[in-house]
């Protein structure tokens, strides 16, 4: 059977046809055309292939792929790659329509390539890298240093695109997966930032090594934890929901509960994406790159809190309520602040004298305190009393498997508050880290 060149199977790709010419895929199209036409030499030919193949291994590295690293790779390739198809299948699933006769053109593309037989390349440079990776064996690490999600989602639906037998079953794989997961970075990372770009539009950056924590991991603050998930579930289901607001001393598990919470909610869609200050002018371009995608998402500012000089606050007052254009259904926003009404006040802004400018230093107060009003819901994490404290710790020193005589405890992570910020959650988790590294050493 006469092979077919990688590049005319690329050709072949319509849906799929707008990769940049320096991923992988067509970079080692354009070597299989110039070994072909021998318009480079073999020594030329062997020095691309192997800078491809070192990028190859380093999205391996990236994510934790193992097996074969060019199925693999093609499969992260199609679940990336956000084209007017694959967001619709996101949406509503695969529908009958005509698009699907373009989209199955393109699977059977991919087919050809999952299968492709590089022996031939292999021969004419002397190497055999691409054998090598046909069944690769990662160096077992840390799920810190990879996004362990993606690459379970990846290697599963690799092994099941590998078993397929013809463009309809790998049409149904992958369509199933988008309505499943989604596309792109937003199927796959639950939290992201912003990048600001020169042409007013931002870039997702995936936050791949989020904390796991979960809410139950959060040692007392019930009545908190059940406000935050009542608000979030509304949301998620499509009801009614408000901005929340969590405020209170440092150290109280603020952001540790919206970290957990969208890791309770992730497998319902629920993403996170992470806001500083400075990038408020920014806001309305985040708002306007999501509000069509299949997913529901927090907008999360961490610390929140302006000085009397900082006006930032006036683009989150327009976001969150006031601007000319709505909020979308499909966005909220979740900040965390150690102040209850997130501006600083003085004395002066209460005088109702005018000054030289003729203003009312009392409407200065209220522009102030607005912001806080438009968070339909407000919780307050306070500082726990002496016997909350010690709950937390005992509490954190179970799970550690710390076997240590209740009173011993008790009497130790006091002269340990005492000398490091006092009573909080934060205060009894590095007690309990102490323990550890003192037990391990």
């Amino acid at each position: 059977m006469r092979r077919i060149p990688m590049y005319k199977i690329v050709s072949r790709l319509l849906i799929y046809g707008d990769m940049p010419k320096d991923t992988i895929l067509m970079e080692l199209a354009d070597i299989v055309r110039k070994m072909d036409d021998k318009s480079q030499t073999k020594e030329e030919l062997s020095t691309r292939v192997f800078t491809q193949m070192k990028h190859l291994l380093q999205v391996a590295t990236d994510y934790g792929f193992d097996r074969n690293l060019w199925h693999n790779y093609l499969t992260f390739l199609l679940i990336t790659n956000e084209n007017p198809f694959s967001i619709t299948c996101e949406k509503v699933g695969a529908n009958e329509g005509s698009v699907n006769y373009f989209a199955k053109g393109d699977f059977r593309a991919f087919l050809d390539l999952f299968h492709y037989d590089f022996s031939a390349l292999e021969e004419y440079l002397g190497i055999d890298c691409f054998s090598r990776i046909s069944n690769y064996q990662a160096i077992g690490k840390k799920e810190l240093m990879y996004n362990k999600n993606v690459s379970q989602k990846v290697q599963a639906l690799s092994r099941r695109l590998e078993e397929a037998q013809d463009e309809n079953e790998f049409f149904d794989c992958v369509t199933g997966f988008y309505k499943d997961y989604g596309v792109g970075m937003f199927g796959l990372n639950k939290a992201f930032r912003i990048q600001s770009r020169t042409d007013g539009r931002v870039d997702f950056v995936a936050i791949n090594n989020m904390d796991a924590v979960m809410l139950d991991d959060l040692i007392g603050y019930e009545l908190q934890k059940k406000k935050l998930v009542e608000n979030t579930l509304a949301f998620v289901q499509g009801k009614k929901a408000n901005n929340v607001l969590l405020f209170g001393d440092s150290g109280t598990g603020k952001s540790t509960s919206i970290k957990a919470i969208v890791n309770e909610f992730y497998d319902q869609g629920l993403r996170m994406i992470e806001i500083y200050k400075h990038q408020f002018k920014d806001l309305s371009s985040v708002i306007a790159q999501i509000k069509n995608r299949n997913y529901r998402f927090i907008i999360y500012m961490d610390d929140l809190s302006f000085e009397e000089f900082e006006v930032e606050y006036k683009f989150l007052k327009a976001v969150i309520e006031g601007g000319v254009e709505t909020r979308p259904d499909n966005i909220l926003i979740y900040a965390t602040s150690n102040r209850r009404h997130l501006i600083k006040e003085n004395w002066n802004d209460r005088s109702d004298m005018e000054h030289e400018n003729g203003m009312h230093r009392s409407d200065t107060m209220e522009e102030k305190l607005s912001l806080v009003n438009r968070f339909g819901v407000t919780i307050c994490y306070s500082k726990p009393s002496q016997k909350e404290y010690f709950h937390i710790v005992e509490g954190l020193a179970r799970r550690a498997g710390i076997t240590m005589p209740e009173e011993m405890l008790r009497a130790e992570a006091n002269k340990w508050e005492l000398s490091h910020g006092g009573i909080s959650g934060r205060t009894a988790q590095q007690f309990i880290n102490y323990l550890l590294g003192a037990m391990e050493g």
